[in-house]
């Protein structure tokens, strides 16, 4: 595990390491992650074509390093908190516990209306805690998503929503 970083001295530390040896770096990072299967490679590029691929046949599902690797440990710590945008309404508190049931629980609604791994799902929602629980909602199934927001006009909106082939609008 990693010492958090204290001093801007100690970022600019770290941060020339990942430059000297970006490998090392990003392989000793990416050790602390639970992986279904490990990377063959860290890192392959071929700036000719362009095409950069990191943690080559590596499989993880970053949900679950996020709930399952510290559920049962950081369970009851806050997650969330989301203060809204009225004065008068109260802020929330979102535990690791309640967001962990309330993506697996939404997980489910999406495979329901028949989304799967490698679908891409648009959120044009505000900025709530919903919209956090559908993004990790998409991530945990392995749908793709892309967050669209209300400043778009009706033309941009239709664009990116046909543009990635969306099968589902959440809003």
């Amino acid at each position: 595990m990693f010492d958090k970083i204290q001093t801007l001295g100690g970022y600019i530390h770290e941060y020339q390491k990942s430059l000297q040896a970006p490998e090392k770096f990003w392989s000793r990072i990416a050790e602390t992650f639970f992986w279904r299967k490990k990377w063959d490679k860290v890192v392959e590029w071929d700036f000719k074509q362009p095409e950069i691929k990191w943690f080559v046949d590596g499989k993880l599902n970053i949900t679950e390093n996020i709930f399952e690797k510290n559920l049962f440990i950081k369970g009851d710590d806050t997650a969330i908190i989301w203060e809204p945008n009225n004065p008068e309404e109260d802020y929330k508190k979102i535990s690791y516990r309640q967001l962990y049931s309330m993506v697996c629980q939404f997980g489910n609604v999406l495979k329901k209306q028949g989304i799967a791994k490698g679908d891409r799902v648009v959120i044009y929602m505000p900025m709530i805690p919903e919209a956090v629980v559908a993004m990790l909602a998409c991530a945990r199934i392995g749908a793709v998503h892309s967050v669209v927001f209300a400043g778009f006009s009706a033309n941009s909106l239709a664009d990116r929503i046909n543009d990635c082939s969306a099968k589902l609008v959440l809003t």
